[in-house]
């Protein structure tokens, strides 16, 4: 046989072997990074449903005594529901820049409505002599801190995932193995600026 072919066909295969390899090494990372970043959004998904069902049991226990605020309360149920509705559309899909906006969106909404309430209960002393008020408000404060770490912590997933997807050689091997764009920071826009909630009447 003709030496000079085998030794070319050798080579070859050689380069195609090293191609493989490293392929799949920027494979195997791709889906690693990709599995830390849909652990960390998990993480966030069982805070903020947490979150979402202590709402209710707080608005049932102050609305008696603040007959007043009527539109507050609504205020805080209709971003809450609009919030959870968002939470359902980004968890089936962390990917979905639009859909992730909508829920940071609604996160923002529901903060705002959160805080002003907060504000209206300093104008009622017997809230805050009321323990399964100040329970319930301190264990909101303790969810909110946890969804925080838990953002950063998926935030800095995501950034160390949208590097490495930019960067060469990665980038000309990403798109063939299905990672064609970077995925979304959850990043909370700031309260003033978002739209106020649409009402809803409190049952």
């Amino acid at each position: 046989m003709n030496l000079p072919l085998l030794v070319g066909a050798a080579v070859v295969l050689g380069i195609v072997a090293a191609v493989g390899i490293f392929a799949s090494k920027i494979y195997n990372q791709l889906v690693a990074m990709k599995n830390r970043c849909d652990n960390g959004f998990s993480q966030i998904d069982v805070q903020l449903k947490r979150r979402y069902d202590l709402i209710p049991n707080l608005v049932e226990c102050v609305k008696s005594y603040m007959g007043h605020e009527r539109e507050t309360l609504e205020k805080v149920i209709a971003a809450r529901n609009q919030a959870s509705q968002g939470l359902a559309k980004a968890a089936q899909d962390p990917t979905n820049a639009s859909a992730v906006s909508a829920l940071m969106g609604a996160e923002g909404a529901l903060t705002g409505a959160l805080g002003k309430l907060s504000f209206v209960m300093e104008n009622y002393p017997e809230l805050k002599a009321n323990e399964t008020v100040a329970g319930l408000m301190e264990e909101l404060t303790s969810t909110e801190n946890r969804v925080s770490f838990a953002r950063q912590a998926y935030n800095d997933w995501v950034t160390s995932f949208n590097t490495y997807r930019q960067s060469f050689p990665t980038i000309m091997f990403a798109p063939t193995f299905g990672f064609h764009e970077d995925r979304p920071l959850l990043e909370i826009p700031n309260v003033e600026e978002i739209q106020e909630a649409p009402q809803v009447v409190l049952t």
